[in-house]
């Protein structure tokens, strides 16, 4: 099964996170099959960039966001629903 999830990247102490799509058995840090955006929270404020059309395509095709994956997704339509 395919999970949309973070991969942690970064030196310690310095995290920094990708959306990515990868098989639930393997490791996060394994090849990923898509990259979905990015998540740099060392930054004031922190940096967030997320595609979320291709996040509800892949949905869509049966990959399972995890729960901070599903909190970022919905995080990004508040805010894009107030902006409009």
């Amino acid at each position: 099964m395919l999970r949309i999830r973070l991969s942690r990247l970064g030196a310690t102490h310095r995290p920094f996170y990708r959306f990515v799509v990868s098989d639930s058995r393997k490791r996060p840090s394994a090849t990923a099959v898509d990259t979905l955006g990015f998540y740099d929270p060392t930054k004031k404020p922190a940096v967030l960039k997320l595609d979320v059309a291709k996040a509800e395509e892949w949905i869509s095709k049966g990959a399972v966001p995890t729960e901070r994956v599903s909190a970022f997704i919905k995080r990004i339509k508040k805010s894009q629903k107030a902006t409009a």
